[in-house]
């Protein structure tokens, strides 16, 4: 991506930020070393890779690297045949039992990129036993670290024992007189007394160093010679086993250089996704929704440089519009919306979560240019124009389909009418090569081209007049104003000044103010009903996913209610096997009597009764339904499946969608996929054919039918909101219910509106063969948005 624009954007600082929170050198360079990727795939890995380590440190906070250090150059130098000291021994040992640790807890983790992550650590567990045998906590060589070191120092030790008491035996006793001072002090490792200048001759020795005045000579005696000889020899034994041991272990960390370094390599990569996951934490950031479409929604977005109170933004670019012209006073955030859009892209195509809501949604740009700032340079004999103007001649030849362009000022620094000009020319160009733009700027002719402009829109930054600060607060579809005017009369300029300068302006600036006055106010209100809308569809969404979450809790109760209840079945059928089975073996046995056989069939009944019964049987019980027939003529016979009323076909609709049934003298429209053949030898009622017992035993089953209507069917149909299609079919199918029930009148409520739905009701009724009379509702009943249906 374009170095410049990323330090433009202040990506720098917020990858200072994250190698703060690293624990090691090697984490700290990946942190410094971490740039926005442009691959889909690569930014999907980084973004898991801080989804799934959050998510860990949230259920277990306390897993990390713990103590580990930078061991590459130890191993490395290892590897070269060099021996290591103890102290870089210790950080080996300490490393490793932290891998140990974090391979441990990482282990069973059910998060892909952290389990395998755990296959990449080598605790090596006989390199750390022989560590840890060797050395103590402080990075002293112990005396198990081989067979002989500890003899060897023993032999030390007492070689020193035996030099010091002969000494102290001489310094007490034997050279008394000939001391400056009673004491066994150390010159060039050899134990030596003071001895006066003028006693020399009395102390037979070697002198190894003598006072600054002279007065006082440093002797070792001959006495004390040979003993300080074998505790010096004693001491080299010694030091020749240490080194010997150092370079075995040193050889030992050089056989295992290759697993070392993976595990190195692994814990820096844990430490730096942990880095990422606690900066994610302290952003209060998200993982934006990676999309396929070149469109940007931010949705309370914060820039992650800013202190104390920020005011978050919702920025959206690409929805129906390629270019955001955001304009507003000086000081208003203008260019902070400008970064923050820029930041958060580079955020997250480097795999940070940034610091908006749930909801935002980010593509992957294959490059992001920045122009913001002043480019004026004496040296280069640049104007701020010039500057301006070099950087985006850069980005013109660059920009295409997937990049993000951000212009801070554009066209600003030179004559306003040929800088505007200029601007247009600019955002028509990146508009029509598919790159998405956002540019700032204070003239009025921007904000009517992006007014005007298909591919564009106006964004503003909102400022408060009474406090004369910015509210920072972006809106989207609005064009701001400068309020050059009206801060300078808050302030308290001359209002005879402020008025001649209102008068300079021309009629054509005016009025252009005027429009753009205008052109506020209805998106304000445009701005209002989307956000309105976007609102109810947020809170259907969420009835939806309620409801849908009801309906699979409901699933997953009904299923656990029929697993267990197939289970006790199960069980019981078992005990009655059981039972029969030990019936069986206790007839065998014995002579058949009836007081036994009455037992064993009471105890079967029992069993048999605690069975519930099953769904397979009730299923076969039921008869299969008949075929629904679609080719009716008139005069044959038919049942109302739904209904449960039957009678003769009277009437079959153009198209035959629907019939009329006529029974015990009514008639009812019923759809014909709820018709049904009469079953054979039913009895006909209400057609003439059978005698007057027909006709009253179709008239009984009519009543009856309509008794268990009655029960059902209320006395007011509510059709609001219905379309007059629907409406018609539900009020068919209402008044032929409560026809069957009995009742004699009816409330039709249907509302005022356009009055289209109370027509084709009134019309409908009309018509309708089992109604009397139709007329509107009185004061009380619902005025002209109800209807009254006697039947």
């Amino acid at each position: 991506m374009d170095a410049r624009s990323i330090n433009l954007l202040e990506f720098p600082q917020v990858r200072d930020r994250l190698a703060e929170l690293t624990s090691f050198p090697p984490s700290r360079k990946l942190a410094g070393e971490l740039e926005p990727a442009s691959e889909r795939v690569v930014v999907g890995h980084a973004l898991d890779e801080t989804d799934q380590t959050r998510e860990l440190l949230v259920e277990r906070p306390g897993v990390g690297i713990g103590a580990a250090h930078d061991t590459g150059p130890a191993v490395e130098r290892a590897a070269r045949g060099g021996r290591l000291d103890p102290a870089q021994f210790l950080e080996l040992a300490e490393t490793l039992d932290a891998a140990s640790r974090l391979q441990t807890s990482l282990a069973d983790d059910r998060r892909p990129l952290l389990h395998a992550l755990a296959r990449e650590i080598h605790p090596l567990p006989a390199l750390r036993s022989t560590l840890a045998r060797s050395f103590d906590p402080v990075g002293e060589l112990l005396d198990t670290a081989s067979p002989r070191l500890g003899g060897l120092r023993a032999a030390v030790r007492v070689a020193y024992d035996r030099l010091r008491r002969r000494l102290e035996s001489l310094v007490g006793s034997e050279l008394g007189g000939a001391l400056q001072d009673p004491i066994v002090t150390l010159r060039n490792g050899r134990y030596v007394v003071p001895v006066k200048a003028e006693a020399r001759s009395k102390v037979k020795g070697i002198v190894h160093d003598s006072s600054g005045s002279g007065q006082t000579l440093f002797i070792e005696p001959l006495v004390a010679v040979e003993l300080g000889n074998a505790w010096r020899e004693a001491q080299v034994a010694a030091q020749e086993e240490i080194d010997r041991i150092l370079d075995e272990l040193s050889a030992l960390v050089a056989a295992n250089a290759t697993e070392l370094r993976e595990t190195l390599a692994a814990l820096a990569r844990f430490d730096f996704w942990a880095a990422k996951a606690q900066l994610a934490a302290e952003l209060d950031g998200i993982r934006a929704e990676t999309t396929e479409r070149a469109e940007v929604i931010l949705l309370g977005a914060r820039h992650p440089g800013l202190t104390g109170r920020v005011i978050p933004i919702d920025i959206r670019i690409g929805d129906g519009y390629t270019a955001l012209v955001v304009t507003g006073p000086n000081t208003g955030g203008k260019t902070v919306t400008l970064r923050t859009l820029g930041l958060l892209t580079l955020m997250h195509q480097a795999g940070l979560h940034v610091p908006a809501e749930t909801g935002s949604r980010l593509p992957i740009f294959h490059d992001v240019f920045a122009d913001i700032g002043d480019e004026q340079s004496i040296a280069q004999s640049l104007s701020t124009f010039s500057g301006h103007l070099r950087s985006i001649t850069r980005i013109v030849e660059a920009a295409g389909p997937g990049t993000l362009v951000l212009l801070d000022e554009l066209g600003a620094g030179t004559d306003p009418t040929e800088g505007s000009a200029l601007a247009q020319a600019l955002l028509d160009h990146f508009i029509k090569a598919g790159a998405l733009v956002a540019a700032t700027t204070h003239y009025a002719e921007l904000k009517a081209y992006a007014h005007t402009t298909g591919g564009a829109r106006n964004a503003s930054v909102e400022f408060d007049l009474e406090t004369l600060s910015p509210t920072y607060r972006l809106t989207i579809g609005l064009p701001g104003g400068s309020q050059a005017f009206a801060i300078a009369s808050r302030l308290g300029l001359d209002p005879a000044i402020v008025a001649d300068a209102r008068s300079r302006l021309s009629e054509n600036q005016r009025a252009f103010e005027e429009t753009l006055a205008r052109i506020r106010t209805t998106e304000g209100e445009t701005s209002e009903a989307l956000d309105r809308a976007r609102a109810a569809e947020l809170r259907a969404a969420e009835a939806l996913r309620q409801a849908d979450e009801e309906r699979r809790s409901a699933r997953r109760e009904r299923e656990d209610l029929v697993r267990a209840a197939r289970e006790e079945a199960v069980r019981l059928v078992d005990d009655l096997r059981g039972e029969v089975t030990e019936t069986r073996r206790v007839l065998e046995r014995e002579t058949v009597t009836v007081p036994i056989l009455d037992a064993a069939v009471g105890r079967a009944e029992e069993r048999l009764a605690d069975v519930p019964p099953g769904d397979a049987a009730t299923q076969e019980a039921e008869p299969a339904p008949p075929p629904v027939k679609l080719d009716w003529q008139l005069g044959e016979r038919a049942r109302s499946r739904s209904g449960g009323w039957e009678g003769r076909i009277a009437a079959l609709e153009r198209g035959g969608k629907r019939v009329t049934l006529e029974a015990g003298g009514m008639r009812v429209t019923v759809p014909v996929e709820d018709l049904e053949a009469s079953a054979p030898g039913s009895i006909r009622g209400g057609d003439g054919d059978g005698g007057s017992g027909g006709r009253d035993d179709g008239r009984s089953t009519i009543g009856s039918i309509g008794l268990e209507r009655s029960r059902s069917v209320a006395s007011s149909l509510d059709l609001r909101g219905a379309r007059v299609d629907e409406a018609l079919d539900a009020l068919r199918s209402y008044l032929d219910d409560a026809a069957l029930a009995g009742l004699e009148k009816v409330l039709i409520i249907h509302g005022l509106g356009t009055g289209a739905l109370r027509d084709a009701v009134r019309s409908e009724a009309a018509t309708h063969p089992l109604v009397t009379a139709v007329r509107a509702g009185e004061r009380g009943e619902g005025g002209d948005g109800a209807s009254i249906i006697s039947l």
